[in-house]
This record gives structure tokens, C-alpha cells and sequence, in this order.
């Protein structure tokens, strides 16, 4: 009876657990019903009431899109408000940093500068497309080169730094110096081609290693003829590779009846460029006042990217310490033998001190940075209080007869002599021809007049002293205007040229009646470095330097635009009502 009675108590047991499976079974393809049936109508076009993406055709678009990834090496920083340029100790008085209120869009930045190991990553490249035997390109890997003489000194023994401070295993997380402003555009660009083509192949939108090699079953190298570049392959896609890339597409490319498939700008996959951040963006990272903020305000003034007025740790357990790597004194560069004060006499690895509240590494001290702002004295908030930046120059791409935007090809390559003698490529095979804009673009419009905007309302025609008219007028002075009328009167160094010989030839400007040093080719530095006193550390100092130059206390870290959401967490407006 008993082992009846346990058979019975288990069948029921038995069948109320199989009920209670069945009803969950149920439930759950309920739940999927509805989400495929909520899908469904979500797909609905609320224009024209056709579905998206429909498996029969029609409109096709990435309904899905949720955030933008966060690329390689960079850091989310949430825009807001700030009061820019203002420095806590302006004892200059130089008219340098009249504070202007700005706001500024949510963006990203590199949590540290750019280190010799990352910059020793792009002159390998380099040396791999444009090999140095072949004279078409030799000029290519040189003109990227850093000028690693910058370390010499007439006074001064660092002789050792001039061979070994790049390429020594020892100075690899060190901060890349001898850059110009140029050349630090340029590893920008070469880095967004790069991080894009490996994102196209993750997601499986080109074979796997296509980037070492574009036939890897023969050994094939990627060559000037085979480089990827992100404008061209949203512009042009077939062109692509030097027009392979339907042969190494993945299995997402793979073609079907005949149509290529491609991860264009609908897909949401490719990120936006890599660039030198703009002065505004730089200035606002270093600051980070996210960390002195409570109940949506702003508490106090910070004179460094760290809390407090002083160099020096307050914490208990750092109490003391240094919080960046910059000038102590004079004939001070790091403290004495056994009692560093701060690690360091000339650069030092990155994080090696604390972040600031952004988690951004670095902004003050150890190396000043360059940003991608055209120099001028005054920022002129009436003009724009929103992003703003000074540095615009309109292009666009050049479109072929089929109706296509072209390509540089390897036997078009134009190069930049610059003002002291170096040698850069303009443009990179596989990028897309550009030009200015002109009046087609711009006729009748209000936001913008021409193609280079350098010198809008200060430097230009209207902003001379003898300007009788309005913008756009004629009645102000012409291009042969005496050179008495200039706003900036600065030195003009002819580019270098070539005899018939071959021989260079280099000319200086001796004239002593000069007035200025500003040009539309000075650029903006920040930050302080390890040559520079607890005076430059301030976020808001700015300095300049014409763009050609490269020194041993300037390097560079590059940002990206954030696209879409201010924010990465999920708000809303504070007026909206919420169910």
C-alpha cells in the first residue's frame, strides 16, 4: 500500500509539474507573438505606412541602431557648459584669455596622449604600403617621420634621447614628441582607416586578415594600390581595396543576385573620424568640472584638471605627491637623487599619475598638446557660443563622369614642401580627391560664405582697420591693400623650392617691420609640459606655434564626435512627461 500510495503521489506530482511547464511553454510563445507582432508594427514607416526592411524589398535602414561604440583607446566625455578661458592667474595681462561662456557637444577623447609605441604602429604601416625602395614613395615614410633632433641643445647633453627615445622598448608608453601639427592630422586620419577596417571585418563584412593582406592564399600585401579608406568606401564602396573588394567580402558582403552588399552610413557600424580635438573640447576634458558639481551647480573654481589649488596630493595616502610631471624650479626638473617629487625629468610613461573626474589621463604636465584651432587672441562668443572652433575649411569630392566620388590613385600624389624644408604627402592613395567649395555651394546662403573660414571676422578684409563697408560689401580695400592695413603683419617664409640643379633653396624673411607672428597656419598648444612651470598647468592657458614646427615638449591626443544622445544613460528631457 505504501509504494501504491508513492506511485500515485508522484504521477500527480508528475502531471502538475508538466501543467505547470505546458502553461509557462505557452507563455513564453505568447510573449514571443507579441514582441514579433510589437516588431512588426515598430517597423511600420510612420510617413507612408510600409514596412522597413521587408524581406519582399522596399526601404531598407537599421532600425536596431542602439549607441555609438566607443573607439579603440578613447574615453566617453559628456558636453555641457563651461566658462572658457578663464585663467586663475593671469599675471601676464596679455589680452590672451578673455573668458567667453561656451557649450559644447558630447564627444569622446583619447584617455591618454599618443604614445611612441602607438605612433612606431603607423610608420610600420607606412613602410608596409609605401616601401621606402621604390623612389614614387620614399618621401611618404619620411615626411611622417618625428623630428627626433628636437632633443638637441646647445647647452645641454641629451645626445642619447635623439637615437633612443622613439624606438627604445624603454620609452614606448612615453608620449610621442617631435610631431608637428601636420603630421598629427595625418596619424589621425591613417588611425580612423585603420579602427573602420578592423570593425568591417569583425563584423564580417570582409574576410578575416584582409587587412595584413588582400589574397592571403598567394601571400598578397596590402600595397598602394589595395589601401582602405572610410570616406571612399561610404562614397564609392566598389572602388574600395583598389576595386577588390567583392573578391574578400565576408559573409555579409558575399554577393546576392548581383548585389553587393555594403556597410554603408545606414548601418551604424563605421565610426566617425579620429581628429585632433578643438581647443573648446580639449579645454573642457582637462577641466572637468563633472567632479565639482552638485544639484545640477557648480561648486568653486578649479585651477588644474584635479581638485584643490595645489600641485600636490591632499589625499592620506599620497599626501605630498605631485599630480603631474612639469617644472618644479629652476634647475628643477624632478626633485633630488632618492626623493623624486615627481617621477620624472623629462616625459614620463602615461598614467602615471591619477586621471581627473573624466578618467582622462595626463592633462596637465609631461607632454603640451596640440588641438586644431587656428590661433587668434581673442574667441569671439558673439560670433558662435556653441562648439565653438576656429579652423573651418570647406571642401568636397570630386565626382566623376559615372557619377561616382574618385580616388587617388598611386600615380597622382601630390607633396607639400614646407616652410622649414620637410616634405609631406597631401593626400594618401585610396582617400578621395577633394576640392574647395565654391559658389555653386554657397550662393545666398547665411551660415557660410566661402570655403576657408580661418580668418572669418578676424584677419579678413572686414576685419582690417580700413574696412568702410559691411560684409560683402566692395567698398572695403582689395587684395593689394597696403601691407600697413593687415590685422596681422606676421613673417612670410616662402616654401622651399629647387633649382634647376636640384639644389634647395631656402629663404628667410629679414624684414624688420614685421608686427605679429600670427598667421592662418598657427596652431593652438595646451596643457603645460615637463619644460613648463605650475603656470601652464592651468586648462585655460593657451600658447601657439606655426603648424610646420615640432618641439620636444608638444604631443597630441586625438578625439571623436559623439553622434546621436548628449548622454550615454538613458534620460529625457526634464519637461517631458513620463507615464
Amino acid at each position: 500500500m505504501n509504494k501504491l500510495y508513492i506511485a500515485k503521489d508522484m504521477y500527480f506530482r508528475m502531471k502538475k509539474l508538466s501543467n505547470s511547464i505546458l502553461l509557462e511553454v505557452r507563455f513564453l510563445v505568447l510573449i514571443i507573438s507579441l514582441l514579433i507582432i510589437s516588431c512588426g508594427k515598430n517597423n511600420a514607416s510612420r510617413a507612408t505606412g510600409w514596412d522597413i526592411n521587408s524581406k519582399k524589398g522596399g526601404f531598407q535602414y537599421n532600425i536596431d541602431y542602439e549607441d555609438q561604440e566607443t573607439g579603440p583607446g578613447l574615453v566617453f566625455i559628456e558636453g555641457g557648459t563651461f566658462t572658457k578661458g578663464q585663467v586663475q592667474d593671469d599675471v601676464l595681462h596679455d589680452w590672451n584669455n578673455t573668458p567667453t561662456r561656451q557649450h559644447v557637444m558630447s564627444f569622446y577623447i583619447d584617455e591618454t596622449e599618443v604614445t611612441n609605441i602607438m605612433y612606431l604602429e603607423y610608420l610600420d604601416w607606412l613602410k608596409m604600403v609605401f616601401p621606402q625602395d621604390n623612389p614614387q614613395y620614399k618621401q611618404i615614410y619620411e615626411g611622417a617621420l618625428p623630428d627626433t633632433l628636437v632633443w638637441r641643445n646647445q647647452l645641454g647633453y641629451v645626445e642619447e634621447l635623439t637615437t633612443n627615445y622613439l624606438r627604445h622598448p624603454a620609452y614606448a608608453e612615453y608620449p610621442v614628441v617631435g610631431v608637428n601639427w601636420l603630421q598629427a592630422v595625418q596619424f589621425a586620419e591613417w588611425r580612423t582607416d585603420r579602427v573602420n577596417e578592423f570593425i568591417l571585418e569583425r563584423e564580417a563584412y570582409i574576410e578575416k586578415d584582409v587587412r595584413y593582406g588582400i589574397n592571403q592564399v598567394e601571400g598578397g600585401q596590402v600595397d598602394a594600390n589595395s589601401t582602405f579608406n572610410t570616406r571612399a568606401y561610404q562614397k564609392n564602396p566598389s572602388a574600395t581595396y583598389g576595386g577588390k573588394i567583392d573578391s574578400i567580402a565576408g559573409k555579409k558582403g558575399k554577393i546576392k543576385d548581383t548585389i553587393s552588399v555594403y556597410a554603408g552610413i545606414d548601418k551604424g557600424l563605421l565610426l566617425p573620424s579620429y581628429r585632433l580635438p578643438t581647443e573648446t573640447e580639449w579645454e573642457y576634458a582637462a577641466l572637468a568640472l563633472v567632479g565639482d558639481r552638485a544639484y545640477n551647480a557648480y561648486r568653486g573654481k578649479k585651477k588644474y584638471p584635479w581638485s584643490g589649488e595645489y600641485t600636490r596630493s591632499s589625499d592620506r595616502r599620497t599626501e605630498g605627491d605631485q599630480l603631474a610631471n612639469f617644472k618644479l624650479g629652476e634647475g628643477d626638473y624632478g626633485g633630488i637623487a632618492g626623493w623624486s617629487d615627481d617621477g620624472a625629468d623629462i616625459t614620463i610613461q602615461v598614467k602615471a599619475y591619477p586621471p581627473n573626474d573624466f578618467g582622462v589621463y595626463d592633462m596637465a604636465g609631461n607632454v603640451a598638446e596640440w588641438v586644431s584651432d587656428v590661433y587668434r587672441p581673442i574667441v569671439d562668443d558673439e560670433a558662435n557660443d556653441f562648439n565653438y572652433y576656429r579652423g573651418n575649411i570647406y571642401l568636397k569630392e570630386i565626382i566623376g563622369p559615372d557619377g561616382k566620388a574618385e580616388i587617388i590613385q598611386p600615380d597622382q600624389l601630390v607633396y607639400d614642401t614646407l616652410p622649414n624644408g620637410k616634405v609631406l604627402l597631401k593626400r594618401i592613395p585610396g582617400q578621395l580627391k577633394q576640392v574647395p567649395i565654391d559658389e555653386e555651394e554657397t550662393f545666398l546662403r547665411q551660415n557660410f560664405t566661402e570655403s576657408d573660414n580661418r580668418n572669418f571676422r578676424d584677419g579678413d578684409i572686414e576685419s582690417t582697420r580700413q574696412f568702410a563697408g559691411q560684409l560683402g560689401s566692395d567698398d572695403g580695400p582689395g587684395d593689394g591693400r597696403p601691407e600697413s592695413t593687415k590685422m596681422y603683419d606676421a613673417p612670410t617664409h616662402p616654401k622651399v623650392t629647387k633649382d634647376q640643379d636640384g639644389n634647395i633653396i631656402r629663404s628667410k624673411d629679414k624684414s624688420i617691420k614685421r608686427t605679429s607672428l600670427i598667421t592662418d597656419e598657427v596652431r593652438v598648444y595646451k596643457g603645460g609640459s615637463w619644460k613648463d612651470r605650475a603656470y601652464w598647468l592651468d586648462p585655460a592657458q593657451r600658447r601657439y606655434l606655426p603648424q610646420y614646427i615640432a618641439t620636444d615638449y608638444i604631443g597630441f591626443r586625438c578625439a571623436m564626435t559623439r553622434l546621436g544622445s548628449k548622454s550615454k544613460k538613458k534620460k529625457s528631457a526634464r519637461h517631458k512627461r513620463r507615464g
